[in-house]
């Protein structure tokens, strides 16, 4: 049984595909709701932590001051060993905690786009459980820069970096495989604003909320977090 705590920032992107997959599996799951200004626990009381996604960005330290102490706790979790997925926004503050680089990207990425596997990640036996070119979902405006001694991962046509592993238990994912039907509902409802029109932004709710490929994604998502599993030894 492993212990996994996951960071969330906002009410409407929480574990999500990650709840059903660690039910199964007899995995105890916690969390800290960074955005009620709840402390993060002792890095001692989890095996394996879970940055999720939220609409802020790495750099908003005064609109939200507990990016700082957040960014101290990921970068204390990596550094006593623990594994580590981080997940959009998640991804990029682990970037940002290995010393990379966190920018706008040259668009916005919203919806279902592809994703491929760089040459680099053949040998990683995490991304060796996913498909050499996949569909994931998208919704970010930002970037990360490949953090030093990381190995770049995957791509997209709008998104150069899409996927970084650090060592042999730290991931970030800029795409989401996290999300079910019913968070990308809470998405459109609480960040439609943003939709608008654009080469890599899917406009239509019916698009994006596509009830066959959110049922995908649950796959992909057992599949990677089951060969993390695996690399742990559990």
């Amino acid at each position: 049984m492993l212990r996994i705590h996951y960071l969330q920032h906002v009410e409407f992107e929480d574990a999500a595909n990650i709840v059903p997959w660690a039910e199964a599996r007899g995995h105890t799951l916690n969390r800290t709701r960074l955005y009620e200004n709840e402390s993060p626990p002792s890095v001692d009381a989890f095996d394996w932590l879970v940055i999720m996604g939220g609409p802020m960005n790495v750099y908003e330290h005064e609109r939200y001051p507990w990016l700082v102490r957040e960014k101290r706790f990921i970068a204390d979790a990596i550094g006593r060993n623990k594994p580590a997925l981080g997940i959009c926004l998640g991804a990029q503050l682990i970037a940002d905690v290995l010393g990379g680089r966190v920018t706008r990207n040259r668009e916005k990425e919203i919806g279902w786009f592809p994703v491929s596997l760089t040459d680099g990640a053949r040998g990683s036996p995490l991304f060796h459980a996913l498909p050499r070119q996949f569909l994931p979902f998208h919704w970010h405006g930002d970037t990360f820069s490949i953090p030093p001694g990381a190995v770049h991962a995957a791509s997209s046509e709008a998104c150069a970096n899409q996927a970084f592993q650090y060592g042999d238990r730290v991931v970030g994912l800029q795409f989401h495989l996290d999300y079910s039907a019913a968070s990308i509902g809470k998405m459109v409802e609480s960040c439609g604003d943003e939709l608008v029109d654009a080469p890599h932004i899917q406009r239509s709710p019916e698009t994006l909320t596509d009830a066959a490929r959110a049922a995908g994604l649950q796959d992909l998502l057992d599949k990677f977090l089951d060969a993390m599993e695996r690399r742990l030894g559990c």
